[in-house]
C-alpha cells in the first residue's frame, strides 16, 4: 500500500495535459519550447507584387485608373475645343487683316483708275493731279493701316499665306517708284492700269489664303464670297479705267477693247461665282444694295460704249458736251463702292462669326474644365470616404484581434489556470457591427475566441477533475492507513511473543 501511494504521488506531480489550440500556458506547463510559428511575409515575394499592396493602394488604384481614363478624355475634349477657338481666333485676325486688305485695294484702284484718266488726257499737272496725290495720301494711310495689322495676324496665315504677305509689303514699299514711273514717263494708259494692276492681283491673292483651315460652313462661305466679289470689283474697277481713257481720247485702242471685254467677262464670271457661293441672306444684301439709278446708268453707258465701238463710232455720241467721261466714272464709281460696301459688311460678317464661335468653344472648354475638376473632387471625395469606410474597421478589427491573441485570452487562460475552477467567462466581441464581409470577419473572430474560452475551460474542468480523483484517493489511503496502524496497535497490546512485536513494530 505505501508502494501504491508512492506511485500514485509520483503520477499527481506530472504535468497536467497541454492546453489545445496552442495556448501559452499549457506549452509553458508543458516544460517544452512550443514550435517557432512562421513569420508573416516570409513567403510573401516581392512587396511590389500585387497581393502585397495595402488595400488603401489597391482602392486608389480601382478608382483612380478609370478616372484617369476619364480625365484623359475629358482633356482631349478641352484641348480640341481650345484648338478650335484658336483656329477661329485666327480666322478672326486673318478676316481683320483682309478687311484693312480690301481697304488698302478699293483706295488703290481710285489712285490707278484716275491716273489712267490722267495718262490719256496726256496733259500734266492741273486739278486732275491734285486729285490723284490727294488720293495717293489715302492709299498711304490704307497701307500704313495693312502693315500694322499684318505684324499682329501674319501669323495666322499658313507658309503660302505668309509667303503672299511678304509680297505684299514689298509692293507696298514699291509704290513710290511705280507713281513716278506711271506720271513722270509718257507710259499709256493699259500699260499703266497693268503696272497698278499687279500690286491689286498680289492684294487679292491674299483672299485665297483666308479660307485655309476654316471649319465652319458658315464661314468659308463668308470668305469665299468675300474672295469673288473682291475680284467682281477688281473687274468692274478694270472696266472704269480703260473706259474712262477711252472716251477721253474719243475711242477704243485695239488692245483696250480685248481688255475691256475680257474685264467684263470675268466681272460676269466672278460675280456668278459669288452667288452661287453666297448664302440667300448675302445674295439679298448684294441684291438690296448694288443697285439704284448710278448703277443702271452705268450699265447703259457700258452697253452704249461697246456698241458705238463695235460700229465704228466715236464715244462722243454717248453724251455731248465731253462729259461723258465725269458721267460714266461718276456711275460706275457708285457700283464699285456698293461693292466694296456690301464686302465689308461679309467681312464685318466673318468676323463676328469667328468671334461668336470662338466665344462658344471657350465656354464649352471652360465647362469642360469646370467637369473634369469637379469629377476629380467628387472622385477624391469617393475615394477618401470609401477607404475611410474599409481601412477604419479593417485597422480596429487588425488592432482589436492583436489584443485579444497578446493580452485578453492569455490573462483568461491565466485566471482559469489559477482558480482551477472553469466558471462563466463572457467574451467581449470586436467592435465592428457592419454586415459586410469585414464585420463577417470580425464575428468568425469571436467565435475562434469563444472557442479557445470554452476549451481553456474545459481543461480547467478537467484539472480540477484530476485534481479531487486524487484528493480522494489520497484520502482513502490515508483511512486504509490509519486502520492498519490501529489493528497494527492492537496486536502489539495484545502479543506476549517477544520476537512478534518486534516484528509488529
Amino acid at each position: 500500500m505505501r508502494t501504491a501511494t508512492a506511485e500514485s504521488g509520483r503520477r499527481s506531480e506530472r504535468k497536467p495535459p497541454p492546453l489545445p489550440a496552442g495556448s501559452e500556458a499549457s506549452a509553458g506547463d508543458q516544460g517544452e519550447q512550443p514550435a517557432q510559428p512562421e513569420q508573416p511575409g516570409q513567403d510573401a515575394g516581392s512587396r511590389l507584387a500585387l497581393k502585397n499592396w495595402r488595400l488603401r493602394t489597391r482602392l486608389l488604384a480601382l478608382i483612380l485608373v478609370p478616372t484617369a481614363v476619364a480625365v484623359s478624355l475629358g482633356g482631349l475634349r478641352v484641348t480640341s475645343s481650345i484648338s478650335s477657338a484658336a483656329e477661329y481666333r485666327r480666322v478672326q485676325d486673318v478676316a481683320e487683316l483682309i478687311l484693312g486688305v480690301g481697304d488698302f485695294v478699293h483706295e488703290l484702284q481710285l489712285e490707278r483708275d484716275l491716273t489712267a484718266r490722267y495718262v490719256a488726257l496726256d496733259r500734266r499737272g492741273g486739278a486732275m493731279l491734285s486729285l490723284i496725290r490727294d488720293q495717293q495720301s489715302a492709299v498711304d494711310a490704307a497701307a500704313q493701316r495693312v502693315r500694322a495689322k499684318a505684324d499682329t495676324a501674319g501669323a495666322a496665315f499658313g507658309d503660302i499665306g505668309r509667303a503672299d504677305l511678304v509680297r505684299l509689303r514689298g509692293r507696298l514699299d514699291e509704290l513710290p517708284a511705280l507713281r513716278t514711273t506711271v506720271l513722270e514717263s509718257k507710259l499709256p494708259a493699259l500699260p499703266a492700269i497693268e503696272k497698278y494692276s499687279l500690286f491689286v492681283a498680289d492684294a487679292l491673292r491674299l483672299y485665297d489664303e483666308t479660307v485655309q483651315g476654316a471649319v465652319d460652313e458658315g464661314v468659308i462661305a463668308g470668305l469665299k464670297s468675300m474672295a469673288s466679289l473682291a475680284r467682281t470689283e477688281e473687274e468692274v474697277s478694270k472696266q472704269r479705267a480703260l473706259l474712262a481713257a477711252a472716251l477721253v481720247r474719243n475711242r477704243f485702242e485695239n488692245a483696250e477693247i480685248d481688255a475691256f471685254t475680257a474685264a467684263r467677262a470675268r466681272e460676269v464670271s466672278e460675280r456668278n461665282a459669288f452667288l452661287a457661293q453666297a448664302t440667300a441672306t448675302q445674295r439679298q444684301l448684294f441684291s438690296d444694295t448694288v443697285t439704284g439709278q448710278k448703277v443702271d446708268r452705268a450699265e447703259y453707258l457700258r452697253a452704249l460704249a461697246l456698241s458705238l465701238t463695235r460700229d465704228g463710232l466715236p464715244l462722243h455720241r454717248i453724251e455731248p458736251g465731253g462729259q461723258a467721261a465725269d458721267t460714266w466714272f461718276d456711275a460706275i464709281t457708285e457700283t464699285g463702292d456698293q461693292m466694296h460696301k456690301v464686302n465689308l459688311a461679309l467681312a464685318r460678317s466673318v468676323i463676328g462669326r469667328s468671334e461668336e464661335l470662338q466665344a462658344s468653344d471657350q465656354r464649352v472648354a471652360a465647362i469642360n474644365v469646370i467637369l473634369v475638376v469637379a469629377v476629380l473632387i467628387v472622385v477624391l471625395i469617393i475615394t477618401l470616404v470609401m477607404a475611410r469606410s474599409v481601412v477604419r474597421p479593417l485597422r480596429r478589427l487588425r488592432s482589436e484581434a492583436l489584443e485579444i491573441a497578446g493580452h485578453r485570452l492569455p490573462d483568461i487562460v491565466q485566471r482559469l489556470r489559477e482558480s482551477d475552477s472553469a466558471g462563466t467567462q463572457q467574451v467581449q466581441p470586436i467592435g465592428v457591427m457592419s454586415v459586410d464581409e469585414i464585420g463577417e470577419v470580425a464575428r468568425a473572430f469571436d467565435e475562434v475566441h469563444r472557442e479557445a474560452v470554452r476549451l481553456a475551460g474545459d481543461e480547467a474542468r478537467l484539472r480540477g477533475n484530476v485534481n479531487a480523483m486524487f484528493v480522494n484517493l489520497s484520502r482513502r489511503t490515508q483511512t486504509l492507513v490509519e486502520r492498519q496502524i490501529t489493528l497494527i496497535d492492537g496486536l502489539e497490546q495484545g502479543e506476549q511473543d517477544e520476537e512478534r512485536l518486534g516484528n509488529l513494530f
